[in-house]
């Protein structure tokens, strides 16, 4: 008989005691609450390049994906951001490796924790290399469109007025989401990875593609076209989305579009202390305190919507090593290359005092944590920062990992969510 006690006891308590945590992450297709959504935010970790093959053809090497898929597991990540990280490149699309390789690590980590979700990304950026993918007939059909054997094309994505042609180098520009191809093109991609098990679609940087878009018209009808795509294929049938909102949010009609907004950690150096940095509000374009509310897409109302901020990479500032208060470049770096570049010491504490200062300083924002991201800095870590501990298995880790678990595994903020 305690033998039968101790194993319902196990079944019934176990989802709700993993890592001490008494949380649910139960959605479906008719949303997700601000509590489920708010227990996910705060076990997210960037983990760039995960459902990426190790080895693509004509790309570069992500030999670590073991370790990466140990860390996920051990520190106990809900979210997994930026999993499918393509910046261009579009002819990978094409290989069955990526499509294999991705579906093979989210059953795996699946198998561990079915809660887990997997993020893909639908950048600003669209390449020549778009020319090389068929358009597969149910995508036509969704826009009520004659099916038609032909590619996308990388020409009919583009500002007619030429805004942002060629803005990230010849031949790679910001798509025209008012442009029927760029609406096409974000649709397959979206549907694509609901197919493999992604769950949840970071937008990118929505004021570049809506340049043509001031009413968000264009924005609206391709988000709710793949809200009804997930409705009827997606695991939950419910996915998140989410954004770069350099204004606060993206509403209409008092309404946003996203299921929480997203921007980067925005940090200050401190000219007096030498590389170090801090947090500080109304700091540039900072989004504390300024998260937008209204409705959110699962129906509940709130005054400010619940964000992450995180870790960006944008590349290196004209003066490295230099403190600017007025630049974007921390200490002449991006932001995770700053991070790279600190002790381990500092590295950990930073991350601590980050966590603990948005707690304090706004109750709607999550730091995303920075579990895999490529840095611009100079580094003998293959351009990449890992904040796995470095062994054997990971002789490039940069040793967060168990600062993360612990971090996660503290008491629950108090509740100020308004």
């Amino acid at each position: 008989m305690k033998i039968i006690i101790a194993v319902f006891m196990t079944w019934f308590l176990f989802p709700l005691l993993v890592n001490g945590q008494k949380k649910t992450y139960r959605f479906d297709k008719n949303g997700i609450s601000r509590e489920v959504l708010d227990n996910y935010l705060e076990r997210a970790v960037t983990m760039v390049y995960l459902l990426i093959p190790e080895n693509p053809e004509g790309s570069r090497l992500y030999p670590y994906h073991a370790d990466d898929i140990r860390l996920v597991k051990n520190i106990g990540a809900k979210f997994i951001g930026r999993a499918i990280y393509r910046w261009g490149g579009e002819s990978l699309l094409n290989k069955p490796s990526f499509w294999d390789s991705a579906r093979s690590i989210i059953r795996r980590l699946h198998e561990f924790d079915p809660d887990i979700i997997f993020q893909g990304c639908l950048f600003e950026i669209i390449t020549q290399e778009a020319n090389q993918i068929s358009i597969p007939a149910w995508v036509f059909k969704a826009f009520g469109l004659s099916a038609i054997s032909r590619h996308f094309s990388y020409e009919a994505m583009l500002n007619k007025q030429g805004k942002f042609v060629d803005h990230w180098q010849k031949g790679s520009s910001v798509p025209d989401i008012s442009e029927q191809e760029t609406q096409l093109w974000f649709y397959f991609l979206a549907c694509s990875y609901i197919d493999l098990g992604c769950e949840a679609f970071h937008l990118g940087q929505v004021e570049l593609i809506g340049m043509n878009d001031p009413q968000k018209s264009s924005w609206a009808k391709v988000i709710s076209m793949i809200r009804h795509y997930a409705n009827k294929h997606a695991r939950r049938h419910w996915v998140l989305l989410d954004a770069h909102v350099p204004n606060g949010g993206m509403l209409k009609d008092n309404k946003s579009l996203l299921d929480f907004n997203s921007f980067p950690l925005r940090i200050k150096a401190i000219p007096e202390k030498p590389y170090e940095g801090k947090l500080q509000v109304n700091y540039l374009d900072g989004i504390y305190t300024k998260s937008k509310g209204g409705f959110s897409p699962s129906g509940w109302s709130c005054d400010h919507l619940p964000y992450l901020v995180e870790f960006d990479n944008f590349g290196r500032g004209k003066t490295p090593n230099i403190a600017d208060t007025t630049s974007f470049f921390v200490w002449g770096w991006d932001e995770i290359s700053w991070f790279s570049l600190q002790s381990a010491a500092y590295r950990n504490n930073w991350l601590k005092y980050a966590f603990n200062w948005i707690k304090q300083t706004d109750a709607v924002g999550h730091l995303e944590m920075p579990g895999t991201r490529m840095i611009s800095c100079p580094n003998e870590s293959q351009g990449s920062y890992r904040a796995n501990t470095r062994t054997p298995a990971c002789l490039i880790g940069y040793s967060q990992e168990e600062t993360i678990k612990l971090l996660w595994e503290s008491p629950d903020r108090t509740d100020q969510r308004k």
